[in-house]
C-alpha cells in the first residue's frame, strides 16, 4: 500500500496492490480527486477518520462514517487486502469503524461482498476505471439488482447491459458452467440484514481477483507462480445472447440458431416486419390470449437461462406443485420455477407480466414452467414440453393431409367391395373370421372393455366427429396412449367379412408419414378400428368437415413452413 501514478500519468493516488505484483493495483483511495504533485499524507484522525492531505494541509479524500473512535483509533492492512480503520486492538469486523471492502472499485477480491446491507443501506458496487491509466469511476459497474428476487447486473451508466439470472442454489442461471472446482467456490448470502455474492479460495495458496475493465469486460485473473504473471481464467466477454433482453419479451435467445432470436412456442412476432428485419427488440406476444382461472394450463421448458426477476416473488418453503397453484390461481402470474435446484430442487419462484432475457443452453440451464391457454397445450399434443424452441413446419400438415386422402381412398374402394349380410351370418362367421385376422396380419384385437373404458363408455365429450361410416371417439389406454376410435356404425352395410377386408387394406397401406392402425375390436357385433392419435385434428377436421375449405389446411401448413 502507498502513493502511486498509473503508467505515464503525473496524478498522484493512494493504493493497495499485491505484493507479488506491484502493478496490479486492487483499490484505490482517492480514485476520483488524485494528488498534483508528489506531496500528500494520509493520517487516521482522534476520531478514526481516514483523510488524505495535501501539500496545503486541505483534504482530498476522507472516510464517511458514523462510527466514532472511543480510543486510539488505527488503520491497518489486513492480509485479504482490506484497509480497515479500528479501535486499537478490535478484531470484531462488526466492530471496524471503516474498512476498504465497503467500498471496491473496480476489483472484487476473496471474501469481499457485493451486495447491500439491508439496515444501513450500503451498496457495495464495483465500478471500471475510466481507462488504464485514469482509476476515476468508468462508464461500468456490476450491481446487486435487489428487485424481486436479487440478481448481479453490468451497467453502463444507469442501463443494464448484462443479467448474471437469478442465484438457484448452485450458480446464476446466466453462468452454467459457474460451478464449486477445486480452487473456488462461490456463495449467494441473502437475509434479513444482507444480501450479497462472494467467491472464496478453497486453496489459500492461489490469488485471484475479478475485475471490470474500461470496457465494460468482467474478467477473473489467477496468479501463476510458473510464469509470474497473471492469467485470465474467465471472461464475461457478451455474445449476442448475452446482451440483456436481446430478444424482446416472450423470446428466447440460442446462440447455436441461426437467427439466434425465436419466439416461444405459442407466440409470435409483435412487429413481424421488424423481426424479418431482424430488429427483435419488440419481443412476442401470445398468440392465444390467457382468459383468467380458465382451462390455463403450464409448458415446461429446460435448459434455459430464466427470465429477468426484477418482477418476481420469491419463497424458499413452498414445493412445486404448491408453486404452481399459486400461479395457476393469481390471473398476473405467467411462469413459475424451482427456487433453489439443490437437492431435490425446492422453493417457488413466480413471474409476473412479460418474459424477457431468456437464454437457450445447450448443457446446463434450468426448467421453467409458463402458463399458456388449453388450446395451445392442445395443440402442441402434450402438457408438457421442452425448452428446445421448435418453429413450425411443413411436415406435419403434409403427413396429414396425405393421411386423409389415403384414408378416404380406402374407405370408398371398401365400400364399393361390401356387400350386406345377414345377422345370423356375420354371428357364424365372427369367430374364424377374427382368427384370420390374427393370422394374416399379425394385428392386435383389443378387447371392448378396454376400448370402453379409454373413450368413457363412447361419451359425447370424448366424440371427434361423425362421417357416413359410424362416429369417431379419443381414448386413452390405461398405459396413457392417446388413440382414435372409430365405431362403425350398424347400420354402415359392412359385415364382418368387409370390415376385416377393410383392416386389411388399411394395414398393407400402413407407412411411417402415415396414422398407424394399432388394432381392431369385432366384439359383440361391433366393428371398430383403433389408430393412433393425431393432436394436431388433422385427421377429424378433414374427415368430417370442420374445415369448410380442405384447400386452405394446405395453404396454412405453406404460410408455416415458409415463415
Amino acid at each position: 500500500m502507498g502513493f502511486f501514478s498509473p503508467g505515464s500519468s503525473k496524478s498522484r493516488y493512494v493504493g493497495i496492490w499485491y505484493a507479488i505484483s506491484s502493478g496490479t493495483v486492487v483499490w484505490v483511495a482517492n480514485r476520483d480527486t488524485p494528488l498534483d504533485d508528489h506531496s500528500g499524507v494520509l493520517t487516521v484522525t482522534d476520531k478514526g477518520v481516514l483523510a488524505l492531505l495535501n501539500s496545503t494541509n486541505n483534504v482530498v479524500w476522507s472516510t464517511n462514517t458514523s462510527r466514532t473512535a472511543e480510543i486510539n483509533p488505527v488503520a491497518q492492512l489486513m492480509d485479504t487486502g482490506n484497509l480497515v480503520v479500528k479501535d486499537g486492538n478490535v478484531d470484531d469486523p462488526e466492530r471496524f469503524l471503516w474498512q476498504s471492502f465497503d467500498y471496491p472499485c473496480d476489483t472484487l477480491l476473496p471474501e469481499m461482498k457485493l451486495g447491500r446491507n439491508l439496515e444501513t443501506g450500503l451498496d457495495r458496487v464495483i465500478s471500471s476505471w475510466k481507462g488504464t491509466e485514469n482509476p476515476a469511476r468508468g462508464d461500468f459497474s456490476v450491481r446487486l439488482d435487489p428487485r424481486g428476487l436479487p440478481q448481479l447486473v453490468l451497467m453502463k451508466g444507469n442501463t443494464i447491459k448484462v443479467s448474471s439470472g437469478s442465484w438457484n442454489g448452485l450458480r446464476f442461471t446466466g453462468y452454467p458452467g459457474l460451478n464449486r472446482n477445486p480452487v473456488i467456490e462461490y456463495h449467494f448470502v441473502m437475509n434479513k440484514n444482507e444480501v450479497y455474492y462472494k467467491f472464496k479460495l478453497i486453496n489459500t495458496s492461489v490469488f485471484s481477483r475479478y475485475i471490470i475493465n474500461p470496457s465494460g469486460v468482467g474478467q477473473r485473473f489467477t496468479w501463476m507462480d510458473q510464469t509470474r504473471s497473471w492469467e485470465l481464467s474467465f471472461t464475461s466477454q457478451a455474445d449476442e445472447c448475452q446482451r440483456y433482453a436481446f430478444c424482446g419479451a416472450f423470446a428466447a435467445c440460442d446462440t447455436d440458431k441461426s437467427p439466434a432470436c425465436a419466439c416461444l412456442e405459442g407466440f409470435l412476432p409483435k412487429s413481424p416486419k421488424d423481426w424479418k428485419s431482424v430488429d427483435w427488440s419488440d419481443g412476442c406476444v401470445r398468440r392465444t390470449p390467457l382468459v383468467c382461472n380458465i382451462g390455463n394450463g403450464f409448458r415446461k421448458y429446460t435448459g434455459l437461462k430464466l427470465p429477468d426477476t426484477s418482477s418476481s416473488w420469491f419463497n424458499a418453503t413452498l414445493s412445486l406443485d404448491e408453486c404452481k397453484g399459486l400461479c395457476l390461481k393469481n390471473c398476473s402470474c405467467t411462469a413459475y420455477s424451482n427456487l433453489d435446484i439443490s437437492g431435490k430442487g425446492s422453493g417457488c419462484l413466480l413471474w409476473f407480466g412479460k418474459l424477457i432475457d431468456i437464454v437457450v443452453y445447450s448443457q446446463g440451464g434450468q426448467e421453467l414452467y409458463i402458463k399458456m391457454a388449453s388450446s395451445e397445450l392442445e395443440n402442441n399434443g402434450r402438457k408438457g414440453n421442452t425448452s428446445k424452441i421448435k418453429r413450425a413446419g411443413i411436415i406435419a400438415g403434409v403427413v396429414a393431409l396425405v393421411n386423409v386422402i389415403l384414408t378416404l381412398g380406402v374407405i370408398s374402394y371398401i365400400r364399393k367391395k361390401s356387400s350386406f349380410k345377414g345377422m345370423a351370418k356375420r354371428r357364424h362367421e365372427k369367430d374364424s373370421e377374427n382368427e384370420g385376422l390374427k393370422q394374416d396380419m399379425e394385428l392386435p384385437t383389443i378387447d371392448l372393455t378396454a376400448i370402453t373404458n379409454a373413450t368413457n363408455n363412447f361419451s359425447s365429450k370424448n366424440k371427434l366427429g361423425e362421417g357416413g361410416f359410424g362416429p369417431v371417439y379419443k381414448g386413452t389406454l390405461p398405459e396413457g396412449q392417446v388413440i382414435a376410435v372409430k365405431r362403425l356404425s350398424m347400420n354402415s352395410g359392412q359385415g364382418p367379412k368387409e370390415f376385416i377386408n377393410e383392416v386389411k387394406l388399411i394395414a398393407k397401406l400402413q407407412h411411417r408419414n402415415l396414422v398407424k392402425l394399432l388394432g381392431c375390436c369385432t366384439e359383440e357385433n361391433e366393428k371398430i378400428l383403433i389408430y393412433e392419435y393425431m393432436p394436431n385434428k388433422s385427421l377429424e377436421s378433414f374427415i368430417f368437415g370442420l374445415s369448410s375449405d380442405p384447400s386452405k389446411a394446405g395453404n396454412s401448413c405453406l404460410v408455416i413452413f415458409f415463415s
